[in-house]
C-alpha cells in the first residue's frame, strides 16, 4: 500500500503569494505617495537626494520582509519556499525597473538605489521567511514539550 499524495492547495498558494505582494506593493506605495504628497520627497520628475532614497530604500526592505512573512504565515505548506519566490519575484522586477530607468534622466541618476533594490530582495525575502519559520518551529517545540 502506497501512501497517499500530499494534496495540493493550488488556491491557498497564490492567495499566499498574492497576499504578500499586495501587502507589500501597497504599503510601498503609500508610503511613497504620503512622502511625496506631505513633501518629504520631491515631486516625481525631480532628483531625489541620496538620503531620501536611503530612506526609500530601508521602507521598501522592511515591506518586504513583511509581504515575505505573511506569504509563509499563509502558506499551505513549504513557507519558506513562499517567502523566496517572493523575492526572486522581487529580483525580477528589480531588475526591470533598474533597466527601464537607467539613464532615462536626472531624476534617475542614482544608480546605486535599484542595484541596491535588486540585492537586497532575496536577503528580505529570507529573513521574513526565517521571522515566520522559526517562530512557527519554536512553539511546535514548546507545544511537544509540554504536551508529554
Amino acid at each position: 500500500m502506497t501512501a497517499p499524495e500530499p494534496q495540493r492547495n493550488t488556491g491557498r498558494t497564490i492567495g499566499a503569494l498574492v497576499s504578500g505582494v499586495v501587502v507589500a506593493l501597497v504599503l510601498t506605495l503609500g508610503t511613497d505617495a504620503v512622502l511625496h504628497v506631505t513633501g518629504v520627497f520631491p515631486p516625481y520628475d525631480q532628483v531625489t537626494p541620496n538620503s531620501l532614497l536611503a530612506l526609500a530604500t530601508a521602507y521598501r526592505f522592511v515591506y518586504s520582509v513583511l509581504g515575505s512573512y505573511i506569504a509563509a504565515r499563509m502558506a499551505p505548506s513549504r513557507p519558506m519556499w513562499h517567502a523566496m519566490f517572493l523575492g526572486w519575484l522581487g529580483v525580477v522586477g528589480s531588475v526591470i525597473g533598474t533597466i527601464f530607468t537607467w539613464n532615462r534622466g536626472p531624476q534617475f541618476a542614482a544608480h546605486w538605489y535599484p542595484i541596491l533594490l535588486v540585492i537586497l530582495a532575496l536577503p528580505g525575502a529570507w529573513i521574513g521567511g526565517k521571522l515566520y519559520t522559526s517562530r512557527h518551529r519554536d512553539w511546535s517545540a514548546t507545544r511537544k514539550f509540554f504536551a508529554r
